[in-house]
């Protein structure tokens, strides 16, 4: 399952952080991340996927 989420969390940064997560304030942050630049919401992406 960690593998179907790196894969979103490469296309759409949010969808990996929520499938992990769920709607947590990890998931806001990541969407910000994203809207301020792609490649930071990516990092934090992997980071909250390989984390837990």
């Amino acid at each position: 399952m960690d593998i179907i989420r790196l894969i979103c969390a490469i296309f759409f940064p949010p969808l990996g952080v929520f499938l992990q997560v769920g709607l947590t304030s990890q998931f806001w942050i990541n969407i910000l991340l994203t809207l301020l630049g792609y490649i930071p919401g990516i990092i934090h992406a992997v980071w909250i996927i390989l984390k837990r």
